[in-house]
């Protein structure tokens, strides 16, 4: 336990499922809960792992990352077994896993468009946002209500909230027929994180189990500079998110902290969602 901090933010010994931990909020959510004592449990797809000291730091926590698909029930629930076997408990579960195309790489053209928009990678958005936090959440969240104690911390976005302006994604030359857009998937899972998010503070608030989400605003990963400028012009505080400045509040709703709130939906997008 971080000695500058409250005794109400002490995760000691807490397990924290995160899902897509290895990505980059994944992994910062990480680093708030070993940092006051929690255990992560890292889950992901096959693939590259943490750097070298990164990863030293989750194994000295306790901690772990466990290769799987989420999409698939008997996977999650191949997970529970596995948890529970390892720490003998679950407390915390970070529905954090979602496709997410790098629009401002210029990644998208016309695929990311409505009206070409491929039923395939619909699907497979759908999957991994929300059906995946759908299995979580009953696997790992029907545990904790067992317990009658527990958290649940869903992952949004300011785009849950607001359309994304898709003037910050155009690229110079391109007709407009062929000009990038974020997708509408995006939008649909994290609008849909908040209504499971609802559903389970009520459905569980009797059994212990408190389901919170938080909806952050655009992090600044040396994106191209005329796509951190157009996006800037609409954050009243003039600048993007750095990486770690969400820890905070991972570390507020996954605590004793926040004992009395469940249902809430914790906006941290620089203001964007005020203009």
């Amino acid at each position: 336990m971080n000695g500058n901090l409250p005794a109400i933010f002490d995760l000691e010994g807490r397990v924290a499922i995160i899902t897509g931990g290895l990505g980059l909020m994944g992994r910062r959510h990480s680093e708030a809960i070993a940092g006051v004592g929690g255990i992560p449990v890292l889950i992901d797809l096959p693939g590259p792992s943490l750097p070298a000291d990164e990863h030293a730091r989750l194994l000295a926590s306790g901690g772990c990352i466990l290769r799987a698909d989420i999409t698939q029930e008997p996977v999650v629930l191949g997970l529970l077994e596995e948890v529970l076997a390892r720490y003998g408990r679950v407390d915390i579960l970070i529905n954090n896993a979602a496709n997410n195309p790098k629009m401002e790489a210029g990644s998208g053209t016309e695929w990311s468009r409505l009206e070409t928009f491929p039923l395939a990678q619909w699907d497979q958005d759908l999957a991994v946002g929300l059906k995946g936090a759908f299995l979580c959440s009953r696997v790992f969240g029907g545990e904790m209500a067992r317990r009658n104690r527990g958290v649940i911390l869903n992952i949004a976005s300011d785009l849950a909230l607001i359309g994304p302006d898709q003037r910050i994604y155009r690229k110079d030359g391109l007709p407009e027929d062929l000009q990038p857009v974020k997708p509408l998937t995006y939008s649909v899972v994290k609008a849909g994180l908040l209504g499971l998010t609802r559903y389970l503070a009520t459905y569980w608030a009797d059994r212990g189990v408190r389901v919170n989400a938080i909806s952050p605003g655009g992090i600044f990963t040396n994106q191209p500079e005329g796509f951190v400028q157009r996006l800037t012009n609409l954050i009243p505080m003039g600048r993007m998110a750095q990486p770690d400045e969400y820890m905070g509040a991972i570390l507020f709703l996954c605590s004793d902290a926040s004992s009395y709130m469940t249902g809430a939906n914790l906006v941290i997008d620089g203001g964007r969602t005020c203009w």
